[in-house]
């Protein structure tokens, strides 16, 4: 029984319905020795699927006000249901990367993608915060292992330039949640209240899940043991490069200085220039464009000394942040702000896509575990950097927020800096 007659069947009624979602978790065919077309598909959903975590982050940030509101919640409680979500999805990619080594990419996406489905409607028929919380962590390790899988993916069926050419459209094609998402939340929120963007994830992921079980398969070739010493030996090998490290620590920063504004921006938005979740929709949609923005310059620009463009562009997104607080104490206007915003996280974009590319492919041999580790230790970056904006204080104004961007951007500068010396010293012991 062949793929199309299965899809055929699956359409036509309950009873067939279940057995051939048994069949198609069950056979999870190898992608290696598949069709041309086959592959192709698969590709585009891997692609397709990249975004899943930038819309279950950022879709529900325009109603943050209003959860708050209908929950009858402090605003710090609603902005730790994503520190939740970023603590968990960084954790579990730790682990899930050696784990997928081991088990393989298909099945434990497929999982995690039901699991999805039914968290979000959960979320959006609860008006327990705390289940909220419970439930986004069960989203951030579902998430893991849909999104490391689909990192591991491109380098289990791609080599050389063609895989470069297809890890260079990462951040672009992550960058797609970012901007769609807040857009779409911000609509939804008006038209159907914030629940509505649970809904949405929920049918999402359903229809990732179908397709995946139709036309994707398992794209590891030959598993590796699972055995602690050895995960444990090759975690230290990685962490060892302090250039990988660094690299890791810069793309935690780096996002770091977009969750300054997620985090904060629609209650600042909100509360103190007085606009509606529709506006904070066009300003995350604004913002998510700038990151894209940065991903396309850092392609284009891909064969300009790496040491040269991330210096550069980290220095001038310091002295950017710079200037708009000086304008912060003087005058603080909406338009002013998500100008500088906007270029700001161009920066951001450019130096996630530069070192983003490079760390992924330092251990190639481990493809699975680089991903899991490397995605891991940027979140739980980018949760502690949420989790710190989110307790230190009320933001209430355009200052507090700029404030916050320049803590996260002196920090970059200085990783980078020490990132550019850890190279050139390793090329002086290696001459």
């Amino acid at each position: 029984m062949n793929v199309t007659r299965l899809s055929l069947n699956f359409l036509n009624s309950g009873g067939v319905m279940r057995f051939n979602f048994a069949v198609l978790f069950k056979q999870g065919i190898m992608l290696q020795s598949a069709s041309e077309k086959r592959k192709k598909i698969a590709t585009i959903l891997a692609f397709i699927s990249i975004p899943l975590s930038g819309f279950v982050t950022d879709i529900y940030l325009p109603s943050f006000p209003d959860m708050a509101k209908s929950l009858e919640v402090a605003e710090k409680n609603i902005q730790l249901t994503l520190t939740c979500f970023f603590l968990s999805y960084g954790i579990s990619q730790l682990f899930v990367g050696s784990l997928l080594d081991s088990i393989g990419r298909f099945k434990p996406a497929m999982y995690a993608l039901v699991a999805l489905v039914l968290s979000s409607m959960v979320i959006g028929l609860t008006r327990d915060v705390r289940l909220i919380c419970l439930l986004r962590v069960l989203q951030g390790i579902a998430v893991a292992f849909v999104v490391v899988g689909k990192r591991a993916f491109f380098v289990d069926l791609y080599t050389g330039d063609k895989l470069k050419h297809y890890l260079s459209f990462f951040t672009i094609t992550w960058s797609l949640g970012p901007i769609v998402a807040p857009f779409l939340g911000g609509f939804l929120q008006k038209l159907f209240g914030w629940q509505s963007n649970f809904y949405f994830l929920a049918i999402y992921a359903l229809l990732m899940l179908v397709f995946e079980l139709i036309y994707s398969g398992e794209t590891l070739a030959t598993r590796k043991p699972f055995h602690i010493t050895t995960i444990k030996k090759n975690y230290a090998m990685m962490l060892g490069n302090p250039v990988f490290l660094l690299g890791i620590i810069t793309l935690g920063l780096a996002y770091s200085v977009v969750m300054v504004f997620n985090i904060s921006g629609p209650f600042v938005i909100a509360n103190s220039f007085h606009f509606s979740s529709v506006v904070i929709g066009y300003c995350t949609l604004m913002l998510g464009f700038s990151w894209m923005i940065g991903g396309i310059v850092a392609k284009r620009l891909i064969a300009l000394e790496f040491n040269k463009k991330v210096m550069g562009a980290a220095m001038l997104q310091l002295a950017l942040i710079v200037v708009l607080l000086a304008i912060s104490v003087y005058s603080q206007q909406l338009w002013c702000f998500m100008l500088f915003a906007f270029i700001i996280h161009i920066c951001s974009g450019f130096l996630y896509t530069v070192n983003f590319t490079t760390s992924l492919l330092f251990f190639p041999q481990h493809a699975g575990m680089t991903s899991g580790l490397m995605g891991g230790l940027v979140y739980l970056i980018t949760s502690l950097a949420s989790y710190v904006i989110s307790i230190t204080g009320k933001i209430a104004t355009q200052e507090d927020i700029v404030w916050r961007y320049i803590c996260i951007s002196v920090l970059l500068v200085g990783t980078v800096g020490m990132a550019i010396y850890k190279k050139k010293e390793k090329y002086l012991v290696a001459k």
